[in-house]
């Protein structure tokens, strides 16, 4: 069985944690409403007034005057995301960190151990409860996309389960726009034909589905049935590092999204340091507003980590793939597989000269980092942009 653990408005969250002042209050982690910083995440309070994630801070002031605007602290969410990924760690170690604040978690083979799935669920959210101080919301499923469809319906500090023998009986009541890759123009062009639940869904033939959505009518097809085959990986079998982010609101500024680019490029290229690892192919993700989702690849003449190489692959790719940004990107991601150890000198991309200041500019950031904190250096298209670094788990600092 599969879990997906999710901590509820994690940042926020925390905030509150600290300062019990702001309980019950509209918590918004994010920029200043005076500029152009935007929502990094909101209380359970301040989203009924409408604020969300990404949203930009002007937007959500004047949703909900009253908000208490906290500026993110990003090293102490890490900080916290460590300690709640060691009590996973203490049940399974296949463990799957999606982000610093939800994880998949195969515990098939520590029931003897632990209990059933379920025990082990309520024993990892009890622990978050008495040792961290925040809540999270689970889901127990037999795959990844049940788990994590169940984590989101019971929010806050929720538990759904779903039986494996009674799959179809969890799914057919659900909005159709509970299955991954349904969004507002799939959604509509479903309505049209008569489809607003997965029951529906489910009952339409293949041919429709391949006549009215093409590449993804199979995709559908499978997620109607609760079909899905992925297993849980854990960091240290990956074949690729990458980090993507979704948008709460679809993006076509291409200033923008070059920013986010080049951020979600310079995690990556910081990750496989840290871990001595090269790679020799990058990938580039982009999610359109109609979910349409497109992956673009290119291969690097020698394995490398830096970020200077590695950004100006992303920038062609990007460059090369963008033409329908018009449409709005909901979803970008920058990935490097073809991993490999760095125990040797890479040979220069370009000027060898050129090669050698790449190299030390990457040791002298990671050092300012691992020493001041991730926010100790920003790019400035990503302040521009109000992109506040994310660092991952395993972030020392």
């Amino acid at each position: 069985m599969i879990l997906h653990i999710d901590m509820d408005a994690f940042y926020a969250s925390i905030e509150i944690r600290d300062n019990p002042a702001l309980v019950g209050l509209p918590v918004v982690v994010g920029g200043s409403p005076k500029g152009r910083g935007v929502i990094a995440a909101a209380s359970y309070a301040a989203r009924k007034f409408g604020i969300h994630s990404a949203m930009p801070a002007s937007t959500a002031i004047r949703l909900c005057p009253q908000a208490v605007f906290v500026k993110p602290r990003m090293e102490h969410y890490a900080a916290i995301s460590r300690q709640i990924r060691a009590i996973f760690n203490d049940f399974t170690s296949l463990v799957e960190p999606l982000s610093l604040d939800e994880a998949f978690l195969d515990v098939s083979g520590c029931t003897g151990l632990f209990g059933d799935a379920v025990s082990i669920a309520t024993q990892i959210r009890g622990r978050v409860k008495i040792e961290v101080g925040v809540t999270a919301s689970a889901g127990v499923a037999p795959n990844k996309y049940l788990a994590k469809l169940a984590s989101d319906l019971e929010k806050p500090d929720g538990l759904t389960i779903v039986d494996p023998n009674h799959v179809q009986e969890f799914l057919d009541p659900l909005d159709v726009s509970r299955v991954w890759g349904v969004g507002k123009q799939t959604r509509k062009k479903l309505e049209s034909i008569g489809v607003r639940t997965i029951a529906q869904l489910r009952l339409l033939p293949l041919e429709v589905l391949k006549s009215k959505f093409g590449i993804n009518s199979e995709h559908f097809w499978r997620l109607a049935r609760g079909i899905d085959s992925r297993p849980v990986v854990p960091d240290r079998d990956a074949k690729s590092i990458s980090h993507e982010t979704t948008f709460a609101s679809d993006i076509d500024d291409v200033l923008a999204l070059h920013a986010w680019l080049m951020e979600l490029t310079d995690q990556v290229a910081r990750r496989m340091r840290r871990y001595g690892i090269v790679g020799k192919t990058l990938q580039l993700k982009l999610r359109y507003s109609d979910f349409e989702t497109i992956t673009r690849s290119q291969t690097i003449s020698e394995q490398t980590n830096s970020t200077s190489v590695l950004s100006e692959t992303a920038t062609q790719l990007f460059a090369a793939n963008s033409s329908e940004v018009g449409r709005g990107i909901r979803l970008l991601g920058v990935g490097v597989s073809g991993l490999g150890t760095g125990g040797h000198e890479q040979l220069p991309l370009f000027d060898k000269e050129e090669s050698m200041r790449d190299k030390r500019m990457d040791q002298a950031s990671d050092t300012i980092r691992d020493k001041f904190g991730s926010i100790a250096l920003q790019r400035a298209s990503s302040m521009a942009q109000g992109i506040h670094f994310r660092p991952d788990p395993d972030s020392k600092k």
